[in-house]
């Protein structure tokens, strides 16, 4: 008969682009991890591909314990009265999907889903920078932007399950179309595609930077990994470009702060490797935009677990869902 300590879970998340899988055991620890290109085309290709997911970690796990459940997150809207997906704002072609029931079904396993920035903050609030706080909000930055958010020692999600699209706050009422059909939303100046699309727009006018090699014949586009990267390194350009993403996301976070009053704001996501030279700017306009009380009841830091908040949130609330 198996014990909790060595019961073992999946963690799942879809990051628009990849999907990231781990094996986690019953405190958080992660035994296996792997990254995978996403199956965008049709739905019926990227449930078969987390469907296989799940059956090839369910194959490895039995040298380190017993498999339970597993957890999967996806970038958008999921209600949780019905396990549909309702709205993925940058994965739009599998949307309106219940992916749950044909996975649980697949592989006979029990299966939760959630949102991928839930997950986040979950892993994190048990797992992370924010054990033992009650009041917690988790934004993780990537393909998209999403908000976990913790009250009073709770997940709160809201009527549907849809509370936290952080996203879709409107910043600039003259800016460009949203992929969610709005203008102007957080996420198209500083989600992980338009801090591209901004670095191009840059380029145009200025050579100087060590991304001008994308303006040469080249096997891909550009990323926001290799802008990190350029930013890590010195490329002044690219840190610009981090400084004004820092200046939008303080802009939302402060009102965000004045309106929850949390002690903690947890960043992360892949865009979160650049660190400081991202935190810091946000750090400073949160400063400028929120009530001094609230602000300095706030930490503002990066996420404990980096990328790896996500999978291991979802495999601890597969562990808490499923006992």
């Amino acid at each position: 008969m198996s014990t909790r300590e060595n019961n073992l879970y999946i963690g799942i998340i879809l990051e628009g682009a990849k999907i990231r899988t781990a094996l986690i055991d019953s405190t958080g620890n992660v035994l296996l991890e792997q990254t995978d290109p996403t199956s965008q085309r049709k739905t019926e290709e990227l449930t078969s591909q987390l469907i296989e997911l799940i059956q090839t970690f369910k194959q490895r796990a039995p040298q380190y314990g017993q498999l339970v459940a597993a957890g999967v997150g996806v970038p958008g809207l999921i209600n949780l009265k019905t396990h549909k997906i309702e709205v993925l704002p940058n994965l739009p072609q599998i949307s309106t999907t219940t992916l749950c029931d044909d996975i649980m079904q697949a592989t006979g396993m029990q299966v939760i889903f959630d949102n991928d920035a839930n997950l986040g903050a979950y892993g994190e609030w048990q797992c992370g920078v924010a054990q033992g706080y009650q009041n917690v909000i988790y934004v993780t930055i990537g393909t998209g932007i999403g908000s976990g958010i913790i009250l009073d020692g709770q997940m709160w999600r809201g009527t549907t399950g849809f509370a936290g699209e952080l996203g879709h706050t409107t910043i600039n009422v003259d800016g460009i179309e949203c992929a969610c059909g709005n203008i102007g939303c957080l996420e198209t100046v500083a989600s992980g595609p338009n801090i591209v699309r901004r670095m191009q727009q840059r380029l145009y006018r200025d050579r100087t930077s060590s991304l001008t090699r994308f303006f040469m014949p080249r096997d891909r586009e550009m990323t926001h990994e290799d802008i990190v990267q350029a930013a890590i390194s010195g490329d002044e350009l690219a840190q610009v470009v981090f400084e004004r993403t820092g200046h939008y996301l303080g802009i939302a976070l402060g009102g965000l702060i004045n309106l929850l009053n949390p002690e903690m704001v947890i960043f992360g996501g892949s865009i979160m490797a650049v660190g400081n030279i991202l935190l810091k700017p946000i750090i400073a306009e949160t400063k400028q935009r929120a009530f001094g009380p609230c602000f300095d009841n706030c930490q503002i830091v990066a996420a404990q677990l980096g990328p790896l908040s996500g999978v291991i949130g979802a495999a601890i609330l597969a562990r808490d869902s499923f006992k």
